[in-house]
């Protein structure tokens, strides 16, 4: 569940000055600030903090922790499909 985020302070800092502290621009964004990037006074670009940095994911971490039945694939019982409506085919 991510975490509330803080109050949101937006500075204006030139692309230079972003590339020049980028390093601290990061600490201050990771700290809640948001921070607004401008090439020639407009604005080009927002530093905002992530939301959610849990790892990505890896297949095969639930191998063997379910299975899945011989009839998975079987169709249904009448009685269950009539009750839903398919398009007619082209």
């Amino acid at each position: 569940m991510p975490k509330p985020r803080k109050t949101a302070v937006r500075e204006t800092v030139t692309l230079y000055q972003a590339k020049t502290h980028l390093s601290s621009l990061v600490e201050r964004v990771a700290n809640g600030e948001e921070i607004v990037i401008a090439k020639s006074g407009k604005p080009k670009a927002l530093l905002v903090p992530l939301d959610d940095t849990r790892p990505a994911r890896k297949p095969g971490q639930g191998k063997g922790q379910w299975r899945v039945g011989p009839d998975f694939d079987a169709p249904l019982p009448p009685d269950f499909t009539s009750s839903f409506e398919f398009p007619l085919s082209r």
